[in-house]
């Protein structure tokens, strides 16, 4: 189970971790995939932390893979997120502030699938995103993604 602790500079408590989020859309570029977390049924960009050895945008290809079985090209930075009032907490008793950096790419390969961490994929609209169970921390950067704003985000 992942919660998010939100509050002034809760990030202190945690550990600093650097992580790669993905914005996949649809070929209208209409909607936006999205997974449903196992652990916490909420739904999120696919993503996750960056291995050592690895540059950003190899573990937002690796990540991508690992979640959704899909061969991904990055396309450009969307942005970086890197709140102090942020804390993720999850079931081991590990806690992380995050400095993301989320990437819209163009997929290449693979077939969209399940993982152990993901139960589900969906693309969504920008107006369904609202309607649905998604982790806070994420809203923003999933309204970034749809901007399609050719300059970063620095958040």
């Amino acid at each position: 189970m992942v919660k998010l602790i939100q509050g002034e500079r809760v990030g202190k408590d945690g550990q600093l971790r650097v992580s790669s989020l993905v914005a996949i859309f649809d070929k209208a570029k209409e909607k936006i995939l999205l997974t449903r977390r196992r652990d916490n049924g909420r739904w999120c960009l696919p993503g996750g932390g960056i291995e050592p050895g690895e540059s950003a945008a190899e573990g937002a290809i690796r990540e991508t893979l690992e979640e959704v079985g899909l061969d991904v090209r990055v396309k450009r930075l969307v942005g970086i997120y890197s709140s102090p009032d942020h804390l993720l907490v999850y079931q081991s008793g590990h806690k992380f502030q995050y400095v993301s950096m989320l990437f819209e790419v163009e997929v290449t390969g693979g077939k969209l699938s399940h993982s152990d961490e993901v139960s589900e994929n969906k693309f969504f609209s920008e107006a369904e995103i609202s309607t649905i169970n998604v982790m806070e921390h994420q809203v923003q950067r999933i309204y970034d993604a749809f901007a399609q704003q050719e300059a970063a985000f620095i958040r």
